[in-house]
């Protein structure tokens, strides 16, 4: 697996230094795939003959967008090597940070934020702009890594220890707070209902052993590790 070259950790240049590995199911973002498929799996279909609003916050190169057919796909990131691949997949590509989203208010029918939260230094800040960007009603997604030790060991010391993820590109001190997140998201009257997820095992060992191509997402007892997490504002 390609790594980056040597930056600090969680510095947004290593995803222009990756840019060519995105789509690559094979590369350093297959899990990304895996956890995308999954967080599409959480959007409902559009009502027929509707076409509602999706904002994809941190949306990368638009791997989500396969997942989230009927909708309006609208992706903010900062990484324009990334919205341009985006944009390629259908999504309507925006600059800018998550934390200052240059979107109108109650615009979206749904909000993804998918392994955004644990890279961004302003969490509040982020909540605040998702559920802002939210209608009544609108639909929150999120999937992210949890503020423990042993998400610190799983997904950084053993995860680029095997070569799991590009080295450096989590910064463990982001990790979310489970509890905090939920605090912030009440704020704003979405209460999250919230589960761990892992890969699993049975896929790993067929796609490593070439008779699987992706891997499915498994729902486990502790969100200890990697999480998703589900709420609805209310009116």
């Amino acid at each position: 697996m390609p790594d980056a070259p040597t930056r600090e950790r969680n510095d947004p240049g290593q995803y222009d230094d990756l840019a060519p590995h995105w789509w690559d199911p094979h590369g350093p973002f297959a899990m990304l795939h895996w956890l995308a498929a999954a967080r599409g799996a959480l959007v409902p279909p559009p009502a027929r003959g509707t076409t509602p609003l999706l904002v994809d916050l941190g949306c990368g190169a638009g791997l989500l967008a396969p997942h989230v057919a009927g909708y309006r796909h609208v992706g903010v990131d900062l990484t324009t090597s990334a919205l341009t691949q985006a944009a390629g997949h259908g999504v309507r590509p925006v600059r800018g940070d998550v934390t200052r989203v240059p979107l109108r208010s109650g615009c979206a029918d749904v909000v993804a934020a998918g392994e955004i939260l644990e890279h961004v230094t302003d969490l509040d800040a982020a909540v605040d702009e998702a559920c802002r960007l939210l209608r009544p009603g609108g639909l929150l997604v999120i999937d992210t890594l949890a503020a423990t030790a042993l998400a610190r060991l799983v997904a950084v010391t053993l995860a680029e220890k095997v070569r799991g993820v590009p080295t450096g590109i989590h910064d463990p001190d982001l990790f979310v707070d489970r509890d905090r997140l939920r605090r912030a998201c009440a704020r704003h009257g979405v209460e999250l209902t919230l589960w761990g997820i892992r890969p699993s095992v049975r896929d790993l060992v067929a796609r490593a052993a070439g008779r699987r191509l992706t891997v499915r997402m498994v729902r486990v007892p502790t969100s200890a590790v990697l999480f998703q997490a589900v709420g609805r504002k209310v009116g």
